[in-house]
């Protein structure tokens, strides 16, 4: 008999965004061959529009009352609860669940826990960054709620599941006296080393690569401005970026500003293997995050066996080792992002061997396979 997890998720592939919540579907992907069966419910806010599922991810789309920004998080979970409580039941009644997995604290989270309370069924919940208790995203009394709610939804869960030790110390920080209620274990995300695989074909010009949304924390602008310090050495040299957000007028306002507009390719939204394709033919890979719990990008460029460059102080610190498969820099610190970059487009054996290095990194410890294992683990020690 398989041990039945019903999965919660706010990030899901879709017919609209074929990547958005691409780390999840792969990851439960990768665990379905290990004795366990999931059932999802991709949860999507009523006011973002309807979505349709894609034929090769089994979820279920469920749209919510909630209301929008920030100050409609703290109530979001209720608002989830009251929406699939009766499907909940009716599946219940048929199969029954082992286990609930609830992405994120809020509103996935504080759901789990209400429908954990309703059925006598435990919860799990997964922390994806490092804005643990919400109190980035939200401000005011609205924040204050949210923390309230999110230290009750770790301390009644089975297990909170962090995606680096950065995360977990978040979470271990914001729980202040209830510590001891805090049950925590690390999972950090696998990739398909199959997909992000490095290719053979030889390379022409000088590429830097950088994926992510295009909002604030990415450090996208910091980027530019190396790129923009780079210039005068490197005529040839080009950045390509993938992804879509608010920012994109302003770096382009910004590349305008700095005289490299022509360099800098805003290659938008992209399917997962074009973002194979930009990896395999790019030199470099480079997203200078300012707060980032470790981030999937950067992985699966270790995992093409390309030279990455990540910042200090964040979650993607505890997988590169600077010097031996990756380099790490300042945050904010255009000037030794350029070094870093100049260093690595100087020394074409460098960039191999520690491409070569970065591969090596993700076979050994973040794959698909032993991201499933772990959770595995997680899933049977929380029935037991």
């Amino acid at each position: 008999m398989p041990l039945r997890v019903l999965t919660l998720t706010p990030f899901y592939p879709s017919e609209a965004d074929p990547t958005n919540g691409c780390f999840i579907a792969e990851g439960i992907a990768a665990i379905a061959g290990s004795e366990i069966a999931n059932t999802i419910f991709a949860l999507r806010p009523f006011y973002r529009g309807r979505v349709r599922a894609l034929p090769n991810q089994p979820a279920e789309w469920m749209r919510y009352f909630s209301f929008p920004r920030g100050m409609g998080l703290p109530t979001a979970g209720a608002f989830v609860f009251a929406r699939v409580v009766g499907r909940v039941r009716e599946l219940q009644k048929a199969n029954g669940f082992d286990l609930i997995h609830a992405h994120g604290p809020l509103p996935c989270g504080h759901a789990a826990m209400l429908l954990s309370r309703e059925l006598g069924v435990p919860y799990v919940v997964s922390v994806h960054g490092l804005d643990a208790f919400s109190t980035q995203q939200v401000r005011g009394r609205a924040g204050q709620w949210s923390r309230r709610i999110t230290g009750s939804v770790f301390a009644a869960s089975r297990r909170v599941i962090c995606i680096s030790e950065r995360v977990r110390q978040q979470v271990l920080e914001g729980m202040e006296g209830q510590k001891e209620k805090c049950r925590t274990s690390v999972v950090y995300n696998g990739v398909d080393a199959e997909l992000f695989s490095p290719s053979d074909e030889q390379q022409s010009g000088l590429r830097i690569l950088s994926v992510g949304n295009l909002i604030p924390i990415k450090g996208h602008d910091v980027l530019i401005r190396a790129l923009a310090s780079l210039c005068s050495e490197y005529p040839a040299l080009k950045l390509e970026i993938i992804g879509l957000g608010p920012e994109l007028s302003r770096l382009r306002s910004l590349a305008d500003e700095l005289h490299v507009s022509e360099r800098v390719d805003f290659l938008g939204r992209q399917q997962r293997r074009q973002v194979v394709a930009a990896m395999r033919r790019c030199n470099i890979f480079a997203l200078p995050s300012r707060y980032e719990g470790l981030g999937c990008v950067y992985l699966e460029a270790m995992s093409v066996a390309k030279p990455v460059i990540g910042c200090r102080g964040q979650g993607i610190a505890e997988v590169i080792q600077h010097g031996s498969n990756g380099m790490l820099v300042g945050v904010d610190n255009d000037r030794e992002l350029a070094l870093a970059i100049s260093m690595l487009l100087r020394d074409e054996s460098r960039r191999r061997n520690l491409g070569r290095a970065a591969r090596e990194t993700i076979l050994d410890r973040f794959t698909l396979a032993q991201q499933a294992e772990r959770l595995g683990r997680i899933y049977r020690e929380c029935v037991r």
